[in-house]
């Protein structure tokens, strides 16, 4: 299927039916549309028919969503050149106490399919950490299918299926807004096919308690490896999402989360803290050393690794609004955000990573909904890689530079041009792409995105 084709798809779809995102969005009871649609702004919300009214009526919602990226490297990275890439996704939910007299419980599927002229991190810039988030090998996709039962009048739930790790685990909210915000590289490049996160996803199971509206705790265990034994990239290994994998060791997730002065009515200044742990229980090559003791770049030892126990790491984040307009909500005015994550160095080929930014949200006159900002993400590589990078320039003689990091930095404008479709001009720096100096990198492009 060409571009072509799929964008002349995209603009049937918006005359008869709609886009979304990444997550789960809340529908509107009244409607069945998801909330922000462009279908406010076409005649009869989009549904002259009252299809999609009669459908939520009876339980099944649904929602899609387009997003295209345009993207130019102009200098450094390992060529320059220009690429578009595209997403369609859609979500479909099922209330299965109207559909079959199942109270409390939900189903829910979704799938996307993407295509490209390449891809902007891997083929042009030459790095790890991500520059657009929905990169990925041209394919249609079944990413998540599960089955979620609510407890405790709704403060407990429990979800069993096919899950995605990064819509509800490692992230911060505010972050959302720029394209580089994906599962964070600590975690992409260290474990199994990058863990289940998009564009793979995995069996797993998924629990949550809320406390309130203040605190929520959440547990889930998931298939290790999404993706299985891969030459290449993973996602071309489980390329249509449905290898289901079972038999792999697990990879366990925890968080909780705090959050303050959320709601509109609230003056206080908004902030949400994370502190979560993850924990895989399969086995990892030591960056270094090989089994029989000595380092992996002796051309005299057996050359290969010795072999860790289990991996894991920890992470923190916090969103804190600075700056709240009277009236305004929990992600007006002015934001930032951090995040803080480390693993252990002897078998990971990253242990720490930093990404940080700032948001502001309603400041152009008459153009409440525009954001812009800027965000930072910086991986380095682990000092036992350092070492060994130095090892193999002592053992080859061939002058090198040991790998060090990957930063990346982002300034991007989100313009509302109606609800549900907005524009983003965005630049991205890229300093020493997959930890090499001189090879710095500029990444300038736009996104477009359209929701129903």
């Amino acid at each position: 299927m060409t571009v072509r084709w799929w964008r002349v798809l995209c603009v049937g779809l918006l005359v008869f039916g709609g886009l979304q995102t990444n997550s789960l969005r809340a529908q509107d009871a009244t409607s069945g549309m998801p909330y922000g649609s462009i279908s406010t702004s076409l005649p009869q919300n989009g549904d002259p028919s009252g299809l999609r009214q009669r459908l939520s009526d009876r339980g099944f919602t649904y929602t899609l969503i387009y997003t295209n990226d345009v993207l130019s490297n102009l200098s450094g990275g390992t060529r320059r050149g220009t690429i578009d890439q595209g997403k369609l996704e859609g979500q479909f939910t099922f209330d299965l106490e109207k559909l079959a007299g199942w109270k409390d419980f939900t189903l829910y599927a979704n799938g996307f399919q993407t295509h490209n002229t390449g891809r902007i991190r891997r083929d042009y810039v030459g790095g790890m950490n991500t520059i657009a988030a929905i990169e990925a090998a041209p394919s249609t996709r079944l990413s998540e299918l599960w089955v979620e039962r609510k407890f405790l009048s709704g403060a407990a739930t429990v979800r069993v299926g096919q899950l995605v790790a990064d819509n509800e685990f490692f992230f911060s909210d505010l972050s959302n807004m720029f394209l580089q915000t994906d599962w964070p590289t600590i975690t992409a490049v260290n474990l199994p096919g990058g863990a289940p996160a998009y564009p793979l996803s995995t069996p797993g199971a998924r629990v949550k308690f809320d406390v309130g509206q203040e605190a929520s705790f959440l547990l889930a265990v998931f298939n290790g490896d999404p993706a299985g034994p891969c030459a290449g990239d993973p996602d071309t290994c489980n390329r249509y999402g449905l290898n289901f994998r079972l038999r792999d060791p697990a990879f366990v997730i925890g968080e909780a989360q705090f959050r303050t002065n959320q709601g509109k009515a609230d003056t206080g200044l908004a902030r949400t803290l994370k502190l979560g742990g993850w924990t895989h229980l399969g086995q990892f090559a030591d960056q270094r050393f090989a089994n029989d003791g000595t380092l992996l770049a002796n051309p005299a030892g057996s050359g290969v690794p010795a072999l860790h126990r289990g991996d894991y790491g920890f992470y923190g984040i916090i969103d804190q609004q600075l700056y709240r307009p009277r009236g305004g909500a929990a992600d007006s005015g002015i934001s930032v955000y951090g995040l803080a994550s480390m693993t252990p160095s002897d078998r990971n080929l990253v242990d720490v990573q930093l990404n940080g930014g700032i948001v502001f949200t309603g400041f152009i006159l008459h153009r409440p909904q525009d954001r812009f900002g800027a965000s930072v993400v910086y991986s380095r590589f682990s000092s036992r890689v350092r070492a060994a990078d130095q090892d193999q320039i002592n053992f080859s003689g061939v002058p090198g530079t040991p790998r060090d990091y990957e930063t990346n930095l982002e300034l991007s404008y989100v313009a509302q041009i109606v609800p549900g479709w907005t524009l983003q001009p965005d630049f991205q720096y890229i300093f020493h792409p997959s930890g090499f100096a001189g090879r710095d990198a500029k990444v300038l492009g736009i996104r477009s995105m359209v929701s129903f």
